[in-house]
């Protein structure tokens, strides 16, 4: 299948039974399956490698914030396609819960309902929501250790005691900052900063029944979805989020939309 974009008229065209050699995007094929995240790894599509960031960004941006995805054909078509194929590939019918982040797109909700159309009538649904800034922590013992307590190939210590101190000191300021605004102002900037590995609770279950639940479910299998992946923070900070629960589930994740070098890089 094909996607171009048209300069003149500003716009994304759709051709479902062709390939050309302008394509923004196709689908992954035998690439499908990914080893990442420590996890079965699949994503739909993949943009290719000579499109510019600027209409990558113009792509997901149509993608992810389309007025009604069920009256756009070509945007449903798009995304039915790619759970088609990962439904050939896995059989949905065998998953018991569906994990999926709180998104500010409808993209998310448009999948779910979709795989409902594979998956057995008990399948479950969850939602993990953005928590509070309030409530997000910083594990300082960590980024000591990992960072801090560095030594030179000589033995020496990396920082003196005094910089420890003053970089400690800073991360205080920055924790009272975070705690002062509301999640999705402070999401772009944190998470492709260094300090995110040991920035916590940035995901929580909607409910306090579906945590619970999450928690003591064994042996099930598991299916997480998400729109687009480009950093992969939101996947690993799902991830993290069940692991305290339990590590005992079959863990597939599956991404709409994905960048090849980044699966590469975490593969």
């Amino acid at each position: 299948m094909g996607i171009t974009f048209d300069i003149e008229q500003q716009k994304f065209k759709f051709d479902f039974e062709h390939d050309g050699t302008s394509d923004l995007v196709t689908l992954t094929g035998s690439g499908y399956q990914v080893e990442a995240f420590g996890k079965c790894f699949y994503y739909g599509y993949e943009f290719e490698p000579e499109i510019d960031s600027e209409t990558r960004t113009k792509f997901i941006q149509y993608v992810k914030f389309s007025s009604s995805i069920q009256k756009d054909e070509d945007l449903s078509h798009f995304i039915q396609k790619a759970i088609n194929d990962l439904n050939a590939k896995i059989n949905l019918y065998d998953y018991d819960l569906v994990i999926y982040p709180e998104s500010s797109s409808q993209v998310n909700q448009y999948m779910l309902r979709y795989i409902y159309r594979f998956a057995q009538p008990t399948l479950r649904q969850m939602q993990l929501v953005k928590a509070l800034p309030s409530n997000i922590a910083f594990d300082a013992d960590a980024y000591t250790r990992q960072y801090l307590d560095d030594v030179l190939e000589n033995g020496r210590p990396r920082y003196t005691q005094a910089q420890k101190d003053e970089a400690l000191a800073s991360i205080g300021k920055m924790m009272d900052l975070i705690h002062s605004k509301d999640y999705f102002t402070i999401a772009k900037d944190v998470k492709k900063s260094k300090l995110r590995p040991y920035m916590l609770q940035f995901l929580q279950f909607a409910t306090d029944a579906d945590r619970e639940l999450c928690a003591t479910i064994k042996n099930q299998n598991i299916l997480i979805i998400d729109d687009i992946t480009t950093s992969g923070s939101t996947l690993n900070e799902i991830l993290r989020t069940l692991r305290i629960l339990n590590e005992d589930n079959s863990i597939t994740i599956f991404s709409l939309l994905g960048r090849k070098n980044l699966m590469a890089e975490m593969g």
